[in-house]
C-alpha cells in the first residue's frame, strides 16, 4: 500500500502551506530530518466497510466480563491469557491510553496504532497477548504530547526494530508535541518528560505534522488541530518548555516572539489531534484520546473536515475527570444534540462521566476494558 508521502521543496511548503508550517520547516532543517507532508483530505472522508478497535492499553480490566453485541457493534472481551499451561502473563492496564485500529474497505486492510500508553512493559506486553502484529501497521498516530500517550514508543521502537514497515509514518499535531513538559495538577508535581525525536529518526520514521486534516493509511483521517468553538474549557494540568536541552525538546523557532521570550507557558494543546474513520452507510467513528480541547469541539471539527454530518460512536478519553458534575451534563447534552449511535468512554473520562451517560442515554453507552475489541460493521 502506499500513503502516498512525497518530499517537500521550500517552494512547496512556501505555497501550500497545509500540514507543515514555515516554524516546522526551520525546526526540521535543523534536525537535518528529509521533509514529507502528510496528503490533505481532499474530496471527503473514505468510507471502510469494517473496523476493528482495540483498546490495547486502558485504565481497567475486568477478566470475567462476557462478549456482548450490541446493534451492529460486536463487543469480545479479553479474559485470561489462558493456554495448555497455566498462565504466565495477564493484560496489563494503566494511566494512559493506547488504540488499535483495524479498517476494511473492499478486499484491502489498514492498520493503525494511536498512542502508546504510559510504558513500554504493558505495551508490548498488550501487544502480544492480543496478538497484534506490529509488521502489518502502516502508520502510527500520536494525539499528543502527554507521558502517559506517548511513554510506551520507544520501547515499542526498540522491541520491534526490524519489524516495521520500512518509513512507517507518524502522524503529530506539530511541533508542541516535541517540547519538555512539568505537570503542575493534583495529586502530585514534577517532570512530566519529553518526546524522543532522536529514537523516531533511528527507527526511520516518517514525522508527519498533520496541522490541518490529513488522510492516514488511505483509510483513516486525523481532524488536524481543533478549534474551540463550544462552552468547553481548556485546562491546563502541564507546562510547556520552549527550547531544546541536548536531543531532547521542541524548536524555538516553532513559536512566536512571545513565547520564546517567556520560554515556559500553560499547554493549550494546540497541536492535539483526533483520529476519524467514515464507516460506510452508519457515519464518522470519532476516535480522540484524551480531548482536552473538549471532546465536543473533536466532533465537530471531525465533521467540518469530513463534510460528513452523521456520527456512529464517539470513542476515547474525554477528559472529564477533573470537571464538576453541572459541566460534565453540560457535555452529556451536548454529546445528546449530536446524536451518536454509541459512546465509549476511556482513559480520563472519569466516572461521574460514565453514570450521568447511563442515566440519559443507556442505550448509546458501551464499557470498554483493556483488552477489549469493537468490530463496526457497516
Amino acid at each position: 500500500m502506499s500513503n502516498k508521502l512525497e518530499p517537500l521543496n521550500r517552494r512547496e511548503v512556501i505555497c501550500e502551506g497545509g500540514a507543515i508550517t514555515l516554524g516546522a520547516l526551520a525546526a526540521w532543517l535543523m534536525a537535518g530530518s528529509s521533509l514529507v507532508r502528510a496528503e490533505p483530505l481532499a474530496g471527503g472522508a473514505p468510507e471502510i466497510d469494517r473496523l476493528t478497535l482495540s483498546t490495547v492499553i486502558d485504565s481497567y480490566q475486568i477478566a470475567v466480563a462476557p462478549d456482548v453485541k450490541v446493534g451492529n457493534v460486536t463487543i469480545k472481551r479479553f479474559g485470561f491469557a489462558l493456554s495448555d499451561e497455566p498462565p504466565g502473563k495477564a493484560i496489563a492496564s494503566e494511566f494512559g491510553l493506547s488504540l488499535h485500529a483495524s479498517s476494511q474497505a473492499g478486499s484491502e486492510t489498514r492498520n493503525i496504532l494511536i498512542d502508546f500508553g504510559y510504558t513500554p512493559e504493558a505495551l508490548n506486553n498488550n501487544i502480544a497477548l492480543l496478538a497484534l502484529d506490529p509488521g502489518k501497521i502502516d502508520a502510527l498516530v500520536l494525539s499528543h504530547g502527554h507521558y502517559d500517550h506517548f511513554g510506551g514508543l520507544v520501547g515499542f521502537l526498540s522491541q520491534n526494530k526490524g519489524k516495521l514497515r520500512a518509513k512507517l509514518p507518524i502522524f503529530l499535531g506539530g511541533e508542541e508535541c516535541f517540547c519538555a513538559r512539568q505537570w503542575l495538577a493534583p495529586p502530585m508535581k514534577g517532570d512530566f518528560g519529553a518526546l524522543d525525536r532522536m529514537a523516531m529518526q533511528d527507527a526511520d520514521l516518517l514525522i508527519m505534522f498533520s496541522d490541518g486534516p490529513a488522510l492516514v493509511a488511505d483509510q483513516a483521517f486525523t481532524t488536524g488541530r481543533v478549534d474551540l468553538k463550544s462552552f468547553e474549557k481548556v485546562l491546563s494540568p502541564s507546562t510547556m518548555k520552549i527550547g531544546r536541552v541536548g536531543n531532547f525538546g521542541c524548536y524555538p523557532e516553532a513559536f512566536d516572539a512571545e513565547e520564546r521570550e517567556k520560554g515556559s507557558i500553560p499547554d493549550q494543546f494546540r497541536h492535539e489531534i483526533g483520529t476519524a474513520f467514515n464507516l460506510k452507510g452508519r457515519g464518522l467513528i470519532v476516535l480522540s484520546s484524551c480531548s482536552h480541547r473538549g471532546i465536543v469541539n473533536i466532533v465537530k471539527q471531525a465533521q467540518a473536515v469530513s463534510g460528513v454530518s452523521r456520527v456512529h460512536a464517539i470513542i476515547g478519553g474525554f477528559h472529564l475527570a477533573p470537571f464538576k458534575d453541572d459541566y460534565v451534563r453540560d457535555v452529556v447534552s451536548e454529546i445528546g444534540r449530536i446524536d451518536p449511535d454509541y459512546v465509549v468512554p476511556m482513559h480520563c473520562s472519569g466516572d461521574p462521566f460514565y453514570e450521568i451517560m447511563k442515566a440519559d442515554m443507556p442505550t448509546k453507552l458501551l464499557r470498554s476494558f483493556t483488552g477489549s475489541r469493537f468490530i463496526f460493521e457497516s
